[in-house]
């Protein structure tokens, strides 16, 4: 586990009832936490007891937490408790902010701190919890031409690509992996160009195996690495610089700009994301496939535990 990973014990999933029961509470007001007009208990196998007036819900979230496999799981999870029917749309996190930001979003799952905070500020998004993190790795060739693996940090990692001008996928498609590498390579005093730095303009999966076809370097979240791995040839070469630290939050579009957004729907799904048997699968998930956990769950800490503020 990299150095920076903060985790503090929660609920083991043998503590859960086997009837994996949650409590969702819907409030009309803009806090998770008051008088609800709307509360139901609900378990893994019962039937819902009260359908939902408006059910879909349209969630705008990352193609790393889709290409990763939690999503698939924790979606079928609360459909069945709830009566919502989720339309899931995975883009980069700069489009899924954006979705929000036009209303064609009722909640939002992304991991690009600042423009999560610009979207608050502006008035878009009227709630904004902490869901969990992992980390971004630099994977590359084996042989690893570029000698990045005794990088002592991610940028001079990225200074000894560009001066070897190793060629480099960047996925160029404003998410939030593509904003952290962009970040880095600010940072690093370079502006990538030539024929070395190229740009898939697709999600992470795609320019993983992008990035294998060419024996090239990219930045990846560590989960959709995993996830990957035995589809593609690359290896982890950097890991562990709290700079590269993955942080997902979700946020509610503000009902007061955008009213026919599915308010109820969304604070239920916020609600589900951080209950505490919700928080226990996104720890347990990929470790019994791969060995270690996807995710960190982080309902229980504050942006400031992560370093963030």
């Amino acid at each position: 586990m990299p150095p920076f990973i903060v985790d503090k014990e929660i609920m083991t999933l043998n503590s859960i009832s086997p009837m994996f029961r949650l409590i969702l509470t819907l409030v009309l007001g803009g806090s998770l936490i008051g008088c609800s007009n709307w509360t139901a208990s609900l378990s893994e196998t019962s039937p819902v007891e009260q359908i939902p007036r408006k059910r879909e819900i349209i969630l705008a979230t990352t193609t790393s937490t889709q290409d990763s496999g939690l999503f698939d799981l924790l979606i079928q999870i609360f459909e069945r408790q709830t009566g919502y029917v989720v339309k899931t749309v995975a883009v980069g996190s700069g489009q899924a902010l954006e979705m929000g930001r036009q209303g064609n979003a009722d909640v939002l799952l992304v991991h690009s701190p600042d423009g999560e905070k610009e979207l608050m500020e502006s008035g878009f998004g009227s709630d904004r919890y902490l869901v969990m993190h992992n980390d971004f790795v630099i994977v590359g060739p084996e042989e690893d031409g570029a000698d990045i693996a005794d990088a002592s940090s991610a940028l001079e990692a990225f200074q000894k690509i560009a001066s070897s001008q190793s060629v480099f996928i960047s996925r160029g498609d404003d998410s939030g992996t593509h904003k952290k590498e962009l970040e880095i390579w600010k940072s690093a005093g370079i502006d990538p160009s030539g024929s070395w730095y190229q740009e898939s303009g697709q999600g992470m999966g795609a320019t993983l195996t992008i990035s294998s076809e060419k024996n090239a370097y990219t930045l990846t979240d560590r989960a959709t690495f995993l996830a990957n791995r035995g589809t593609v040839d690359s290896v982890i070469l950097v890991e562990g610089d709290p700079r590269l630290l993955n942080v997902y939050h979700v946020i509610v579009v503000n009902p007061e700009k955008w009213p026919e957004t599915n308010q109820d729907g969304a604070r239920a799904f916020a609600a589900f994301l951080i209950a505490p048997e919700t928080q226990a699968l996104i720890r347990d998930f990929g470790v019994d496939e791969f060995g270690q956990p996807l995710f960190f769950p982080d309902a229980d800490k504050t942006d400031t535990d992560l370093g963030l503020e």
